[in-house]
């Protein structure tokens, strides 16, 4: 049975989708029935009515993530529209709830406008905990982000720009680290300025990267000075003042990041690059080259893609679960870039620690150890949840953003 078979046969399985809804208190007896609805529900309302902040006490609202699209740039499919989104975004709800513990619903919004999106966000927002955009089309995302951030007193969150820039710049710290390279050194080489290359660039200055670092380029070519046709977000790094062609660019490059086509980068150019490259190809299915075709030709560069049937998958379920999980639990009311920042490190300080027995027999390993087949966490690490987690809550706290004070015991909050 070939994976697209089995893909409808496993959604179709019924019950339909992958997600449903689960009571949390007993409704057996009349009694229950009484406390969870009429009349004895009227008290936690009158409570939340007089004080709002008891809706973290009374409902489900401070374990709940939103998780909302339009469908204008799902996955590789591009612009399919909400409802052929669905089955993406009840997806996302599967993964926060298997590595994070929390609840989500999944919204689909049929709307491309701006102010419209941005109205609909906001006026449904009093339901969750926190809200994670997801597949929304660039440069629409960053205008919807940005006014739900200045809008909401609540997390909002855009994976396909934040959770990819931490986990990318996580794997690229332990890859530099490796290859005795320094963030405020290298020579830069991004393809694809969409809502991950634009972050991933803006994440890169965190980490003492200059623009001037940076050759980023589009579908038209390299983002310079004398284009005219750049958005706003384009422009900030079209730093350079002349055009360049990719291959010129690849010239003396140590970091090559692509989130954009497959195939785009040539052994030729690969070959141009300095000692001891890093390429990140993160195009999924098929990535920007593929990993033999760099071996062959360069066995001194590091490697790492979109993909889990080849090393250093990144992939954003190793950070939007425990971002959500640890800013939910102190109830930071927003994401900052210390928190992002503090995943980061988490992650790329526990790439560097032995790999548990249970993580390898879940991947098929008898071994893996720290290095050039391993320098981010699998996905499937179960010390993700306890490792990562309470070091985003502690720089929430840090940060003056939490609403309240990490859990006693937090780990063994989070392993039980």
């Amino acid at each position: 049975m070939d994976l697209k078979t089995k893909a409808l046969n496993y959604h179709a399985q019924h019950p339909a989708g992958k997600i449903g809804t689960a009571t949390t208190k007993p409704v057996a007896l009349n009694d229950d029935l009484s406390l969870a609805y009429t009349p004895g529900v009227a008290a936690p309302c009158l409570e939340i009515a007089r004080d709002p902040e008891n809706a973290y006490k009374y409902t489900n609202k401070g374990h709940l993530v939103a998780v909302i699209s339009n469908g204008t740039a799902v996955l590789g499919l591009g612009n399919i529209g909400a409802l052929a989104s669905k089955p993406v975004m009840e997806g996302k709800s599967v993964l926060l709830k298997r590595f994070s513990g929390l609840d989500s619903f999944d919204i689909e919004v049929d709307c491309q406008n701006v102010d419209k999106l941005v109205e609909i966000i906001a006026a449904i927002s009093p339901s969750f905990g926190a809200i994670n955009l997801e597949d929304i089309k660039a440069p629409e995302c960053f205008e919807v982000e940005k006014r739900l951030i200045n809008q909401l007193n609540m997390p909002v969150f855009h994976d396909d720009q934040h959770g990819t820039a931490v986990v990318t710049l996580a794997g690229l710290k332990s890859a530099l680290e490796l290859q005795n390279k320094k963030f405020h050194e290298v020579k830069i080489v991004m393809v694809g300025a969409g809502s991950a290359g634009i972050a991933i660039a803006n994440f890169l200055l965190k980490f003492g990267v200059k623009k001037s670092q940076i050759y980023m380029f589009d579908s038209q070519g390299l983002l310079h000075k004398g284009r005219g046709d750049l958005n706003t977000y384009k422009q900030d790094f079209a730093e350079h003042t002349s055009d360049i062609s990719l291959e010129d660019a690849m010239k003396g490059c140590d970091v090559f990041l692509g989130i954009s086509v497959k195939d785009i980068l040539s052994r030729e150019m690969v070959q141009t690059m300095s000692r001891n490259a890093i390429i990140f190809a993160m195009t999924n299915p098929d990535p920007e080259i593929k990993p033999e075709i760099v071996w062959d030709v360069r066995p001194d560069i590091l490697m790492a893609t979109g993909r889990g049937d080849y090393p250093n998958q990144i992939n954003n379920v190793l950070c939007f679960p425990y971002l959500f999980r640890g800013t939910l639990d102190v109830g930071a009311r927003k994401i900052t870039d210390a928190m992002k920042i503090a995943c980061v490190n988490a992650l790329s300080d526990l790439a560097k620690l032995e790999v548990p027995r249970g993580t390898l027999e879940k991947y098929n390993l008898t071994e893996l150890s720290y290095g050039k087949d391993y320098f981010i966490p699998k996905a499937l690490d179960e010390r993700l949840l306890t490792f990562v987690t309470p070091r985003i809550a502690d720089a929430a706290i840090q940060s003056g953003v939490a609403q309240r004070a990490m859990p006693e015991n937090y780990e063994d909050v989070l392993s039980g």
